[in-house]
Order: C-alpha cells, then sequence, then structure tokens
C-alpha cells in the first residue's frame, strides 16, 4: 500500500458504501471503543467515518493515501456530509508531524493491503496516547481468499490468531473475534462456486439486508469460531 503517489485500484467503495445493515453492524460493535482525538487510516471515501463518528469523538483525522478519494471526503466535508470534528490528509500515518498523537487509530478493512502490516501496526501503535486504543476490522480466513481479494488489492485474510501475533510489546488486547458468520457461507460459497472477481449490486444488497441480520442474531453464539470479518482492538497502558 505504501508508495510514493498511491492510486487505490478497487472499485468496491461505492458498492460497499449501500451496506446500511453491515456498517451499522459494526459500527455497534467498535464504538464502545472510539473516542477522543481520532485517525482512521485508508478512510476511502468517508463512508465508514459517516458510521463509527459518535458523541464521544473530539476530532476525526481521515488519513487516505489515494488523492482522488481524498479529494471526495473533502467534497463531503465542503458538503457538510461529514461533522465539523473531521479533517482529512492525503498520505500515510507517516507524513504526520512526529508529535502528533490519538486516543483512537482505526484500521478498517485497509490493514490487508498492506505488505508489511506489523510494521504498520507498530506505527500505529507508537502513536496512541495513553490508554489509547488501535482497532483493526479486516477480512477473515486465507481458505476465503478469492478473486476479489485479488481485484482490490489484498495481500491476505486474517484469522484472530494472525491478528493476535501482531501484538505490540506492553499492548492489551480488550477484544478480538470474529463478525458475519453467516456473511462467512456466502463468501465460501462464493470462493468455490461463483468466484466473482467483483460483487453485483443484487449480490450486496442480498448479503446487507438478510445475511447480516441473520449474522447480528447468530454471531454472539458462533462468532469465536468463524465469521467473514476478524477484529482486535488493542490498548495501550495507561501511565
Amino acid at each position: 500500500m505504501r508508495a510514493q503517489a498511491y492510486s487505490y485500484r478497487g472499485g468496491e467503495l461505492d458498492l460497499f458504501s449501500q451496506a446500511k445493515n453491515w456498517k451499522a453492524y459494526f459500527a455497534r460493535c467498535l464504538r464502545p471503543y472510539i473516542g477522543g482525538d481520532v485517525a482512521e487510516i485508508g478512510a476511502g471515501i468517508g463512508s465508514t467515518t459517516l458510521a463509527l463518528l459518535n458523541p464521544d469523538v473530539a476530532s476525526w483525522l481521515c488519513i487516505e493515501p489515494d488523492p482522488g478519494l481524498a479529494k471526495i471526503i473533502e467534497r463531503k466535508l465542503t458538503q457538510e456530509k461529514l461533522s465539523a470534528h473531521c479533517r482529512v490528509m492525503s498520505g500515510f500515518l507517516d507524513g504526520l508531524s512526529p508529535s502528533e498523537s490519538f486516543d483512537t487509530i482505526l484500521y478498517v478493512d485497509v490493514l490487508e493491503h498492506i505488505q508489511a502490516d506489523r510494521d504498520e501496526v507498530q506505527r500505529a501503535y507508537a502513536r496512541l496516547r495513553p490508554g489509547g486504543r488501535l482497532i483493526v476490522l479486516a477480512p477473515a480466513f486465507g481458505m476465503l481468499f478469492s478473486a476479489f481479494d485479488r481485484a482490490v488489492g489484498h495481500f491476505r485474510r486474517y484469522t484472530v490468531d494472525q491478528l493476535r501475533s501482531l501484538t505490540p510489546s506492553n499492548a492489551t488486547v480488550i477484544r478480538v473475534g470474529y463478525l458475519d458468520s453467516a456473511g462467512f457461507l456466502l463468501s465460501l460459497g462464493n470462493r468455490l462456486l461463483v468466484r466473482a472477481s467483483m460483487p453485483k449490486p443484487a449480490q450486496i444488497k442480498l448479503w446487507d439486508t438478510v445475511i447480516v441480520p441473520i449474522s447480528r442474531t447468530i454471531d454472539p453464539v458462533v462468532a469465536r469460531y468463524f465469521g467473514r470479518s476478524a477484529v482486535i482492538v488493542w490498548r495501550r497502558p495507561l501511565g
């Protein structure tokens, strides 16, 4: 993902921006850990930003390496489609002032695009204030790696054990698990049968309106074992 002039080659952002049930579901799971000064890495077109903003946020920095996508976020800010708490930077985390730090740093469907993921996690953790949270939501299970993953530039999918293995020194894992267990089965079908490099709008609608509500019901029972997405939250110790 890191490059001098980065251009995102995936074409799914507009499609998945319509997945309202999915965004509401993972937002409900992640919002308790999001507050203070927030940095969202790989903010895309700002649809995840909109889903995760909450009253505990003091400021929100959208860091987007693709200049074209960053301009889309800038337009949304100008049109007041995003909170006045938000600002956008085109670039990478290490383009910030060395002294800039945050209470929350987010990677939502982003870390899988970064080849040196361990180094990226370490860079992000170093910018957390005491008590700060580092949150990763990523596609789960290498067995589901598909033509779609290749088309949008994924290097990998994660198990929760693989995410745990990225834990920085002295960080505490305060949440880890899977989301969208019913979506796991749908993704497995796509991997084995459909093999499409890009989902169709009708497929996204079916998943979001039918499959995600099923997952919300059964995830509390089975999400320790499998799901379409994996999530981990690390906390930096106080003091």
